[in-house]
């Protein structure tokens, strides 16, 4: 009999442009970073994601989204948790080429559990 992984519940807020290209990949990857982008960063807490998702996503798209999805917790092992501010401001640092081995290590779907306006469209997926 096999056992399920160990699993580390991440969320990751993000805007409309992010998250159809989440919904296209069947809602289990992240896309690749843009050259500006070195560093992907899901984060350890709801509450956090829900700060960035309403009070930097909307005003930058107009509209903010928070997902939650599963990652191996042997994987993230491999990365320390960064403190990017107060005791609660806790993310993990994933550079932009372990992306898709990062990929690879989610279980289950990334599901998006708020959004900013409460009414703000979602992609269709594939």
């Amino acid at each position: 009999m096999t056992t399920a992984p160990r699993t580390t519940v991440l969320w990751r807020p993000t805007g409309l442009s992010e998250l159809a290209l989440v919904a296209e990949s069947g809602w289990r990857t992240w896309p690749p970073r843009l050259p500006d982008q070195p560093i992907f960063y899901p984060v350890l807490n709801e509450a956090y994601a829900v700060l960035i998702a309403r009070d930097w996503n909307v005003p930058a798209s107009g509209a903010g989204y928070v997902t939650r999805f599963e990652v191996r917790t042997d994987y993230l092992d491999n990365y320390d948790v960064q403190q990017a501010g107060g005791r609660d401001i806790l993310e993990y640092w994933i550079p932009a080429e372990d992306l898709e081995e990062f990929n690879r290590n989610i279980i289950g779907a990334i599901e998006v559990v708020r959004r900013f306006p409460a009414n703000a469209p979602l992609p269709d997926g594939p």
